[in-house]
């Protein structure tokens, strides 16, 4: 039996690699054991809740406030420590976080094959988004498995002369955790209950949902968003839903400009069942997140990306997303073209999903287990 070490911390790594770890855990010959470091405690808990994915190792680093330097001490020294005590045959990290930068760290440090999911993506700009570019860049020399979510990532890793038989493209696993969160929530509508009041609140409105948490945009960035919001919510044909990030720097700046407005739902972090029906339920979505550009195509909602730059630009390749910064007045003209041309619209909402059919934990799996049964990990 082969043991893989499954290492994450964040909600998004929790939502992308729950798909995997079934997949592991029902392949033959695999060992899975999973080791959360709550680098975001109540919003990775959440995932877990509804993946009924019970940790193995909980490290609970989470604190308030915390900097970037002194979280990365303590998760290098952290999951060094699980690392000694576990012994795996293969180290799993997902994406760009501080969790899969210092976990892929502590298993080289100790000669740990390492399986990057999510490998490849760039912007081609440090500080854009910072300082998650770094990390995945210092991931990609470290990683014996590259699991390259389209073609263009896994052409960014042959670039920097990442070896060609260590990349393979699988598609990006939130679509597997897309549809399979989505057909639990068709089966059981009380998973994503929670939304009701707003679509008795928002009948008959053209529902803009909006998510923004990017480090980048903090301060003036997030101003001019919050300014676009108002802008956008008064119009009367129009209603923002707006699960607000819980960071200071988030909800300080929506309490002082947005206020209580009538068209404006600012509520808590949404779980991922009750996002992902509030994905079905709008009609554009204005993000600078990064995995909601992937999610938000294959449900066929156009997706404004607040950002100057994106790791992911195969979905402004393929018009399913399209970059408008955080200038205000751009952010308002953007959404109001998409809400009165309907052919804009139709562009956007029709285009092609380049991030994947669903499956592509089951064929990271099969990469992991045929490398071990040839004794190429």
């Amino acid at each position: 039996m082969s043991k893989i070490l499954v290492i994450f911390g964040t909600r998004p790594e929790a939502i992308k690699l729950f798909p995997v770890i079934r997949a592991l855990a029902e392949t033959p010959g695999l060992v899975v054991r999973t080791c959360v470091t709550a680098q975001h405690r109540g919003l990775l808990d959440q995932v877990l809740a509804i993946a009924d994915l019970a940790p193995d190792i909980d490290l609970d680093l989470m604190e308030p406030g915390q900097t970037l330097d002194r979280l990365t001490a303590r998760l290098l020294v952290g999951l060094g420590e699980v690392v000694d005590a576990e012994r795996p045959d293969l180290v799993m990290v997902q994406g760009d976080t501080a969790t899969a930068m210092t976990g892929a760290l502590a298993a080289y440090y100790r000669k740990v094959p390492v399986a990057h999911v999510e490998a490849g993506l760039r912007s081609g700009d440090i500080y854009q988004p910072w300082p998650e570019e770094v990390n995945r860049r210092i991931v990609a020399p470290i990683a014996a498995l590259h699991f390259a979510p389209t073609e263009t990532a896994a052409d960014a890793l042959r670039r920097e002369t990442i070896a060609a038989d260590t990349v393979h493209v699988t598609g990006n696993t939130v679509i597997d955790a897309l549809h399979w969160t989505a057909d639990r929530v068709a089966a059981d509508p009380s998973l994503a209950a929670g939304l009701d009041e707003i679509v008795v609140r928002f009948a008959g409105k053209r529902i803009i949902l909006v998510t923004t948490h990017r480090r980048e945009n903090f301060g003036d960035g997030m101003a001019a968003i919050a300014r676009a919001i108002g802008r956008i919510a008064e119009r009367d044909d129009v209603a923002v839903l707006f699960p607000v990030h819980p960071n200071p720097n988030v909800v300080s700046v929506m309490d002082d400009i947005l206020g209580d407005r009538a068209n404006v739902a600012r509520i808590e972090p949404l779980d991922y069942p009750h996002f992902v029906r509030a994905l079905g339920m709008a009609e554009i979505v204005l993000t600078d997140s990064g995995g909601v550009q992937e999610e938000a195509p294959a449900l066929g909602k156009p997706v404004l990306v607040m950002r100057e730059t994106t790791e992911r630009p195969e979905g402004i390749a393929a018009g399913t997303a399209k970059l408008i910064g955080t200038d205000e007045d751009r952010i308002v003209s953007e959404i109001f073209t998409l809400l009165d041309d309907r052919t804009a619209y139709a562009a956007m909402a029709r285009a092609h999903n380049p991030f994947g059919d669903g499956h592509a934990a089951a064929r990271i799996a099969e990469i992991i287990a045929k490398g071990f049964a040839q004794h190429a990990v």
